[in-house]
Parts: structure tokens; sequence; C-alpha cells
């Protein structure tokens, strides 16, 4: 057996109900004295909570889906007025997003406090849009210093978001057991990550307000986020992130929606990868596993019905094809492709 596998350098806290303590300490141990609090309109009162021991000197809540450029930029500008010296972000993805994107041209350290499932405060992945297309990359500064996980912050989450986040959490998982630089230690964690998520969500959709499940899917999507940093970014999110950057669809619908396309796509190629998310799931096979839970959680089925429209699929061919690792399991070519965004577009079975 020969590999190699580097470990993020990162701390994560796992805290229920106590973000605003852990947070404060992680700022405490960082030194810093004027900390940008970033955080979404809808997130401020859980912003105000999160924040209520720190030395704060902006607030800043300009968040977008998906980091256009010119938000970044004036994020940039309110952190470099504002002599910060630490970002503190509250929220999800793109919340989490913008952190990052200053981050990039500041090399600033960040305290992340995610609300949702989507796993980018446990990578080096930063994401900038602009004129329809979504830019990609990896870079060590914006890999946040520390990440504080509250499950009861994610109590408010409604069920609906939950389910769609926490997809997206195992699209982590499966994207990193074909990912361009996956080992057999990110196989383990995309296969525990996918075991906890698979118990987590349904607990969640079940009873919202329960913590038990918050905590096992969150612990889940860490893992998921952890593997994914690692094996690197596979066709799923590939495709997710054309998709996403052409149409401005909301990020954890469409890969929820994408995902057991991709799956059924590459499945037959990757026996391997196949069995072990199977298992995880508890059934013969990795497709019927992922449809038994979808159907349990009431995925997202359709693009259609956010937002993608039909004459985006053949749009979208050429970026995909680009945009696809050579060594995705299964050849890409322009028509598979084609037939499986219509699939994902009209919702049809993943075939």
């Amino acid at each position: 057996m020969r590999f190699t596998h580097e470990t993020l350098g990162q701390r994560a806290v796992f805290a229920s109900g106590e973000a605003p303590a852990a947070v404060a300490a992680e700022v405490a141990a960082l030194g810093a004295r004027r900390v940008m609090l970033i955080a979404a309109p809808a997130r401020a009162a859980l912003a105000d909570r999160v924040g209520a021991d720190l030395p704060v000197a902006v607030r800043h809540d300009e968040v977008v889906m998906h980091v256009p450029v010119e938000v970044a930029e004036r994020a940039r500008q309110a952190a470099a007025a504002g002599s910060v010296d630490a970002l503190v972000c509250v929220g999800g993805g793109s919340t989490t997003g913008l952190a990052k994107a200053v981050a990039l041209t500041t090399g600033l350290p960040i305290v992340a406090v995610p609300t949702t499932y989507a796993g980018s405060e446990a990578t080096h992945v930063w994401g900038l849009t602009e004129g329809g297309v979504k830019t990609t990359g990896v870079d060590a500064r914006v890999l946040p210093h520390s990440i504080v996980y509250d499950a009861s912050l994610m109590l408010s989450l409604p069920v609906e978001m939950s389910v769609a986040s926490g997809l997206n959490a195992l699209a982590h998982c499966v994207d990193s057991l074909w990912g361009p630089r996956v080992d057999p230690v990110d196989q383990a964690l995309a296969g525990e990550g996918i075991r906890a998520l698979a118990l987590g969500l349904p607990a969640v959709a079940a009873d919202p307000t329960g913590q038990e499940g918050r905590e096992q899917t969150l612990y889940g999507a860490y893992l998921a986020a952890v593997a994914f940093a690692s094996a690197g970014s596979g066709m799923h999110h590939k495709i997710c992130h054309v998709l996403g950057g052409m149409f401005d669809l909301p990020h954890a619908q469409t890969h929820a929606v994408v995902l057991p396309h991709v799956l059924a796509f590459n499945a037959p190629s990757a026996p391997g990868a196949e069995r072990r998310i199977a298992q995880a799931l508890g059934s013969p096979t990795a497709g019927e596993g992922l449809a038994a839970l979808r159907k349990v959680l009431r995925a997202p089925r359709a693009l259609r019905d956010h937002g993608m429209p039909e004459d985006g699929i053949t749009r979208a061919v050429a970026p995909v094809l680009a945009a696809v690792p050579g060594d995705n399991p299964t050849p890409v070519t322009e028509e598979n492709v084609t037939a499986l965004l219509r699939a994902a577009w009209e919702g049809s079975e993943p075939a």
C-alpha cells in the first residue's frame, strides 16, 4: 500500500449550546482585538448571541450566494477600513465563502460558526463568481483557523433546508470516494460520514427540534468536508459549480438534485466505492440506499424547480465537460453528460 495523505491544520470544537463562550475562547487564543463579524441579515440574531463577548470592530451583512466578485471586494474594503485582525463568520456556505474571499487577499484568520451542513468551514477551497462563471481554487489562507460547531444553532434551520444541506454533505462523501486525490483515509472518513448522515438526517426530518439528530448530522457533515478537502472535487461538485454559477441556482438544492444522477453515472465503473456507499447506507446497492433515504427525506428532485431553464441543459454541457476531472470513473461525453443534465432537470429517475 502506497499513498500520501495530507491532514489540514485546523481546530474543530464541538460545543452544543456553548457557541458564544467557545467562539470567544478561539478569538482570544488568536490574540485578536478587532473582529469583523460576518452574518447575513437573516442570521443577525444568532450573530448577536455568538458575538456578544467578542471585540467586534465591524459588522458586515452583505452575503450573496456563490460570492460575486464585487461583493467580495466590498467585504475586503470593509475589513481594511476597520483595521480588523480576525474574521468570525456565522452562517452557511455563502457566509463562510465570503469570509474566505476576504482571507484570500488579506491572510486574516477565520473562526467559522456554521449554521448549516455545507462543510465549507473545513476545507481550503474558495469560490468566486463573475459574469456567470464560478471559479474555485485551493489556498491555505482560506482554511478557517478553527470551527465552532454548536448543534443548537441548527434548531431553527427549516427541515426542507436541513435536508438539502445534509444531502450536500452526503455529496461531499460520495465525491470524495472517487476524487482526484482520494486515498484510504479519505475513504474511511467518507464512509463514516455517510453512515452518520444517514442516521442523523431522518432524525432531523422527524423531529426538527431534537438536538441528537442535529448533532449526528453535524458530525457527518464535518467528516464529509474533511474527506472532500483531501480527496478533491470530483464530477458531482464540478457539475454543481458550473450550474450554480451559470444560473444562480441555490447551492444546497442543486447538490441534492444532482447527487443521485452522478452516483448512477459513476457507480458501475467504481465498484469499490459503490460497495462502501451501500454498506454505509445499510442497503444492497448504493443507488437503492440513496433512493430510500431521499424518499424518507422528501428530497428535492428537479433542477427546473429551482430556476434552471431548459435551454440551460445544452449551454452547460461544454463547461461541464471542461470541468470534470480526467480520471472520473466513467468517461464523460457530450451525449452522456447531456442525458445526465436532462434527467436532473426533469427530475427523472437516475439511470
